[in-house]
């Protein structure tokens, strides 16, 4: 099976629908699948329903799918970092389903195990509860939180070999991993791509079995979401 295209444009031909769910892994810019955004806000694919950690920031990531209007709803828990959200949400122009971190990295990695549902005491008593089913155990209250599975999965990896093996880099592990299992395909985008057997297979953080379409990302250029510089002191 042929995995690796020649672009994201390609790899993501024929998957793309109006008013799909997509899963993007990353954290704020760390580990996000850039490339692949980009594809998709120039393919115009609109009511889009994108479950991610959050939705990067203004003009860069998911923001830029934002900015486009293209996106209908956000399951995220994190998005203090991006104004044209916090407007489209308090204006009634987009719809937010507000998770806990922890709690969506699990409901991503439920989904993917053909887990539908799990209880959790994340949440319990607080607007994150509200509409769901209680149950108590042994003396406890736990929440039923649904499992994510998607139409679409985009990761960002840092090295694959050509059958799709994939390690990530540190940090950018963080939701990549969970999300692309969370879904009917998965297309990675990655920094290096080498030949099978090349990566050590006790380093694999995520088997090829889950890797459908695989693109050669780079090069990339390293944003900084915040930078923090001392101050320049007197010579």
């Amino acid at each position: 099976m042929q995995k690796i295209y020649p672009d994201a444009t390609s790899a993501l031909e024929g998957l793309l629908f109006d008013g799909m769910h997509i899963c993007a892994g990353g954290f704020g810019l760390c580990g996000i699948p850039e490339r692949l955004i980009d594809a998709i806000r120039d393919a115009g694919t609109k009511d889009l329903t994108i479950a991610s950690n959050n939705a990067g920031i203004d003009g860069e990531g998911l923001g830029k799918l934002l900015r486009t209007r293209q996106v209908k709803k956000m399951i995220s828990s994190y998005v203090g970092e991006n104004k044209e959200f916090e407007r489209q949400y308090l204006a009634g122009e987009l719809e937010v389903e507000f998770c806990p971190q922890g709690t969506l990295a699990e409901r991503c990695r439920a989904g993917g195990a053909g887990i539908p549902g799990f209880y959790t005491k994340t949440g319990v008593g607080t607007q994150v509860a509200e509409g769901k089913e209680h149950k108590d155990f042994d003396g406890q209250t736990y929440i039923l939180e649904r499992g994510i599975y998607a139409d679409l999965c985009i990761i960002k990896g840092w090295k694959a070999d050509t059958s799709g093996n994939l390690i990530f880099r540190k940090t950018a592990r963080n939701f990549n991993q969970p999300m692309a299992t969370a879904g009917k395909i998965c297309v990675a985008e990655v920094e290096e791509i080498v030949e099978t057997g090349s990566l050590d297979p006790n380093c694999i953080h995520l088997p090829g079995i889950y890797v459908k379409r695989l693109i050669c990302g780079a090069p990339y250029d390293k944003k900084i979401e915040f930078k923090t510089v001392r101050e320049r002191t007197a010579a």
